[in-house]
């Protein structure tokens, strides 16, 4: 791994598509973050941010560190959903790290 990339996210209340469209909208993605024998959490993203370091080329090979209520959480990015048409980011996966 090369990087560790800082983000910082706020907790979703709601989800489903109707939620999820509305984040982006507001320039947000949507994102989950899963693993390591936990409850999954709904977060959501600065759309800008996540295209800035999906430039670099080395986003997937990337550890990073998702701050949410005051917590950090090393995450690893595992998917990422993009817009057929406009190729704007649509939802990320990230895989907790133990």
């Amino acid at each position: 791994m090369s990087d560790v990339l800082t983000v910082s996210a706020e907790l979703r209340e709601r989800a489903g598509k109707g939620a999820s469209r509305e984040l982006r909208k507001q320039g947000r993605v949507p994102a989950v973050i899963y693993g390591n024998n936990k409850d999954p959490i709904s977060i959501h993203l600065e759309e800008k941010l996540i295209i800035k370091y999906l430039n670099t080329g080395t986003f997937f090979d990337s550890e990073i560190l998702v701050e949410v209520n005051g917590e950090s959480i090393r995450t690893l990015p595992k998917d990422l959903q993009f817009h057929p048409v406009n190729d704007r980011p649509l939802h990320i996966d990230l895989f907790r790290i133990g």
